[in-house]
């Protein structure tokens, strides 16, 4: 087997602001698997300042993992070695899916199909007021029914006032909010901001504050008025006992995958049953993935038959992104099967 990375730069049609900072690019690496009976593509989600595996030595272990592949190791043992380089990990088990596709149909449904499509959330990135406030009538326009608004960034109080106006237009039975905090409030502020938010029958609140503190999070999860959904504190956990020791400990009402951040599709399976097994819900979202680890990760949440919607809207967010099968309207994600991939900019031969 034959293989080898190739990194790609993504760039935001406008810089995108969350609470640690403006993103205005967003490079994935795409390691490229080939055998004598076709080719395997997966794409390694890393972003900068927040995956797990966000080292000076990243692009080092990505030429290490495909000289031995090349050198003739197992690629699901390897993939099995790789568990603190999540991104990676999750990039070669894509591949290795791809290898045994046709036209990147890694997990055949109805939604490969375009039978079935799937409920997702609108996102609201941070920015000035005029800036969220257009985004939010962007979204209501486009028919969205879920809305996933950023918060953090600015002044909570400008940022309560937006919701209050969202929420004098709409119900909670019209349109679902959900806020991603990121990890920006401490222990200490935060009660007010969730009663807020409880009186504006919110959904739920994701990293309410920032990961690693378990014992405040736990605390606020066994009171607070809003449901809480840990995403942050996911990342970088490794071994079974630690990631099963943080779901006791803490005890949220949700938890968020992010396939990319958490080592795969397999890893965050595992996660999943751990989850129910604790009646914690769950829900999937991307990780600024390009369309071709988006589609991925459709696929498969399709087959997870979850009816939370997902996180799974933002194939949009880039110039240079790749043309592929999928199509949000009306707050759903589809694919067409009649839709051709173009990924000629990833296509060198080997």
């Amino acid at each position: 087997m034959k293989a080898r990375f190739t990194p790609y730069v993504l760039n935001f049609k406008q810089a995108s602001g969350t609470s640690r900072g403006i993103l205005r690019t967003k490079t994935s690496y795409f390691i490229h698997l080939a055998t004598a009976d076709g080719e395997g593509l997966g794409e390694c989600g890393l972003l900068k300042g927040l995956s797990a595996d966000d080292r000076p030595d990243y692009e080092q272990k990505l030429a290490e993992v495909c000289q031995t592949i090349e050198n003739g190791a197992e690629v699901r043992a390897l993939i099995s070695n790789l568990e603190e380089w999540p991104s990676i990990k999750a990039g070669l088990e894509m591949a290795l899916l791809d290898l045994k596709s046709e036209e990147h149909i890694l997990y055949p449904s109805d939604f490969t199909l375009g039978k079935a499509s799937q409920p997702i959330n609108g996102l609201i990135w941070m920015g000035d007021e005029a800036f969220m406030k257009s985004q939010i009538e962007k979204r209501l326009a486009e028919g969205f029914s879920v809305l996933k608004m950023k918060i953090g960034a600015i002044d909570w109080a400008t940022e309560l006032k937006l919701l209050k106006s969202i929420r004098q237009s709409f119900s909670a039975q019209e349109l679902e909010l959900r806020v991603d905090a990121n990890g920006a409030f401490s222990y200490q502020e935060v009660a007010p901001v969730l009663e807020a938010l409880s009186h504006l029958k919110v959904h739920s609140i994701e990293q309410p504050l920032p990961k690693g503190q378990w014992q405040e999070m736990a605390a606020l999860c066994a009171n607070t008025p809003v449901p809480i959904a840990l995403d942050e504190e996911l990342i970088g956990v490794f071994g079974r006992q630690r990631k099963q020791d943080l779901l006791q400990t803490i005890g949220p009402q949700y938890i968020i995958l992010k396939p990319s951040f958490l080592g795969g599709f397999a890893a965050s399976e595992e996660w999943i049953s751990w989850a129910e097994a604790q009646k914690i819900g769950w829900w999937t979202t991307s990780a600024l993935e390009s369309n071709y680890g988006l589609n991925a990760i459709a696929q498969w949440n399709f087959t997870l038959k979850n009816s939370l919607p997902s996180g799974l809207g933002t194939g949009s967010l880039f110039t240079n992104n790749f043309e592929s099968p999928l199509e949000v309207k009306k707050g759903r994600l589809y694919f067409d099967p009649a839709e051709t991939w173009n990924l000629n900019r990833l296509q060198q031969k080997f």
